[in-house]
């Protein structure tokens, strides 16, 4: 649980329930849902609610639609054994025994039982239907609130790409305005902006202009790029900038920016990290098309 990791939390009922993100997908503290019935021993409710015929079913099948590696025989032994009073289930036998990813369970000072929002929607209702009520109330106020601080995550690529520009047109101001006429000054900065252009994207903005002048009205190359060439964008403002403070004349910039922008996307075309924060942008805008629906 400690890898890509987005922690926050809600409140519910006055009880403080952790929630952890991971690769897009919810996990709702099991251990702190169960304070709602046993504060001083939560793990006891959980360890109950496992013993249950009809959860171990449920916890089953969950697993058989999204778990390619479920461990489809161990379970069947445990949904036959289910119900018996013998009969004892834990978080951690069980995600042991099945290699189950709905339940993730840690010991320790830190740890606790965490669950996918489906299962901690189940076992919120076994506790108090009223209970689950509450919960799934402040569960999509925070999903809402969420959306929210990623748009504003994402948002701070696009920002960043512009903060870098500002060290970029600086470095443009120290090394190459001061030999250079007011005229000048301005046809060099535009110049400078499409060196960065045309390395990356093979043309300059009036020419992306008149090739999408339906889009040209709206924005500019660089506000409908996708993320991968956003994150390439950033790193070749800073060697650009890098590159003018040394001196490089603007034709040998252009060719080591593209040999460096190709040489990226190589790199970066097949990065998990690049794919994630593409998901996370993906998710973003499902959100926005559906507050705007509601």
């Amino acid at each position: 649980m400690n890898k890509n990791v987005i922690k926050t939390e809600m409140y519910v009922e006055n009880n403080k329930v952790s929630v952890i993100k991971i690769n897009n997908k919810e996990y709702i503290s099991l251990t702190d849902l169960a304070r709602y019935a046993n504060p001083e021993e939560p793990k006891i409710p959980v360890q109950n609610w496992m013993r249950n015929k009809d959860v171990i079913s449920y916890l089953g099948l969950w697993e058989k639609l999204n778990n390619e590696a479920f461990k489809g025989r161990e379970f069947e032994t445990f949904e036959r054994e289910a119900g018996r009073h013998s009969f004892y289930m834990s978080p951690q036998k069980w995600i042991k025994d099945t290699n189950a990813i709905g339940i993730m369970s840690k010991s320790g000072n830190n740890g606790g039982t965490f669950a996918h929002s489906d299962i901690a929607f189940e076992f919120a209702s076994w506790l108090s239907p009223e209970f689950k009520l509450y919960l799934i109330q402040e569960f999509e106020r925070l999903k809402k609130n969420e959306a929210y601080q990623y748009k504003i995550e994402w948002q701070a690529n696009r920002v960043l790409s512009k903060v870098n520009y500002l060290v970029h047109t600086d470095a443009i101001k120290m090394n190459i305005v001061p030999v250079l006429t007011e005229e000048q000054k301005k046809y060099v900065y535009a110049e400078e902006a499409d060196v960065l252009n045309v390395a990356l994207f093979g043309m300059t903005a009036k020419q992306w202009k008149i090739q999408n002048p339906d889009l040209a009205t709206k924005g500019n190359i660089r506000d409908y790029t996708d993320l991968l060439h956003l994150v390439i964008l950033t790193n070749l403002e800073n060697t650009n900038a890098e590159l003018i403070n040394a001196g490089v004349i603007q034709r040998e910039r252009l060719i080591k920016l593209n040999e460096s922008a190709r040489r990226q996307m190589r790199v970066l075309e097949n990065s998990k990290e690049i794919k994630k924060l593409e998901d996370l942008q993906k998710e973003i805008n499902e959100n926005n098309i559906l507050k705007i629906n509601n």
